[in-house]
């Protein structure tokens, strides 16, 4: 459905950002019951927890890029960048599918379990949670609907920072171990 806002036509992304946000945590849910696959041997899948940390740095920086970029009104810098954020999400995303569909879950053996899963817990959480607020985020700005994406951006940035901050301490706590 499309709504004519002045000289722009509105889009109504919703059924798309629910589709999406329900393939995305639903896969992930269903990968996290899998016990992975035996005796894969194309290449070593323990490369693929060390691109995860790595995608997941790169959308750390692009999305601190894409904040400075704004907080100096530069909105088409701040635009690269989160279509970059989105970029190195959907490549952590691939990586991390494929990485849980071949490989078993890898236990935590460290002294400071308390800390890793706090960290673990909450950026599974509020990684689910990052899927629909950063897709509703950028369909209000091609809806041109700057105060509605503001609102919601104040809430997704920091988030959407936490996680990808997050998914690379999860990395370097559990590494030890793979």
């Amino acid at each position: 459905m499309e709504v004519t806002n002045g000289s722009h036509k509105k889009r109504n992304y919703k059924p798309a950002i629910i589709i999406i946000t329900i393939l995305i945590n639903g896969l992930v849910a269903l990968l996290a019951g899998l016990p992975g696959v035996e005796n894969f041997d194309a290449f070593d899948v323990k490369i693929l927890p060390m691109l995860n940390a790595i995608f997941n740095s790169f959308t750390f920086l692009f999305l601190v890029g894409a904040l400075i970029a704004i907080l100096r009104k530069n909105v088409t810098v701040h635009r690269r960048f989160i279509y970059a954020a989105f970029g190195t999400t959907t490549l952590f995303l691939v990586t991390y599918v494929a990485h849980h569909f071949l490989a078993e879950s890898t236990p935590y053996g460290g002294d400071y379990a308390a800390i890793y899963y706090f960290i673990l817990i909450t950026h599974i959480v509020l990684a689910a949670a990052i899927v629909p607020l950063a897709l509703t985020a950028v369909a209000r700005a091609w809806n041109m609907e700057n105060a509605r994406h503001r609102k919601i951006a104040r809430w997704t940035m920091p988030i959407w920072l936490y996680v990808s901050l997050t998914g690379v301490i999860v990395y370097l706590m559990i590494s030890p171990y793979y």
